[in-house]
């Protein structure tokens, strides 16, 4: 998003964590209603335009609002829609996707309440490299033809039992309504939401063969210096990363060898 769309969504977050920071919303029910409305909008181009159109007065647009969902949202998820129908946004689309990003910050805010973010920051990366190596299920999942409650079923029969209620909610969203994202990018984008959400970044580290607890402390403790924030670590292992380790933080790719890697993290700290 650029522009008036950047300062609405910061706008909106702002608003969601107020809301979600009292005890008596339920920020998971608050995310099944915003990924209703979500669907709605996608849906109704028409309505899509009004909320978003510049001409409109902001007031109007957000009575349009209580008008359409007074009846079927709660309370907070309606004054929520409705101050984001306020703001000026530079596409109409970006109404929409940020009541998608709105709804997957409310599930891992109800997965924060419960101490389970860890849990489903974890769970949403190893899911992800799952679906990467796996050519049938990536088609599984994304076969329109299959239908929605098809897919469900399958994620269900993947993750229920297995994984927490959290990650079974936001991937079941993503895989039953898209809105033209991969399946990869989608969840990639789940899990920097959910790195965010706990103020850290993310580093993506393979190895050839598993990390030992000492050596995770030291390659968290030297990037958490090096980029200036608290870093999670999402572990994988590639044999064919012989002697060494391979870190992705962001765009920014580091090779080689672990001891190497500190050695020269101390030294740039130190300079």
């Amino acid at each position: 998003m650029n522009g008036a769309s950047r300062e609405a969504l910061a706008a909106a977050r702002e608003r969601l964590d107020a809301l979600t920071d009292s005890t008596s919303v339920d920020a998971a029910s608050l995310a099944d209603e915003l990924a209703a409305v979500t669907a709605l909008l996608d849906r109704e181009a028409g309505l899509r335009r009004v909320l978003t159109d510049p001409a409109q007065p902001a007031e109007a647009k957000a009575e349009l609002v209580q008008r359409l969902i007074g009846g079927q949202v709660s309370g907070p998820t309606a004054d929520l829609v409705s101050g984001t129908a306020r703001a000026r946004w530079s596409q109409s689309r970006d109404l929409v996707d940020a009541l998608e990003e709105l709804a997957d910050i409310a599930d891992l805010t109800a997965a924060e309440k419960t101490g389970t973010l860890d849990d489903v920051e974890d769970e949403l990366f190893r899911f992800g490299r799952i679906v990467s190596s796996s050519t049938e299920l990536r088609a599984a999942l994304t076969d329109r033809a299959a239908g929605k409650a098809a897919r469900t079923e399958l994620l269900h029969r993947l993750l229920g039992g297995r994984a927490q209620p959290g990650t079974e909610r936001l991937v079941t969203r993503l895989v039953t309504a898209p809105r033209g994202r991969s399946l990869e990018a989608g969840l990639e984008s789940l899990s920097k939401l959910a790195a965010e959400r706990r103020d850290r970044m993310v580093a993506v580290v393979t190895s050839a063969v598993p990390l030992s607890d000492g050596q995770k402390q030291r390659l968290g403790a030297a990037l958490a210096k090096l980029y200036g924030r608290r870093m999670h670590l999402n572990l994988d292992v590639d044999p064919e990363v012989v002697g060494g380790i391979r870190v992705q933080v962001g765009d920014e790719v580091i090779n080689g060898s672990i001891a190497d890697r500190l050695e020269d993290a101390e030294r740039r700290m130190a300079s």
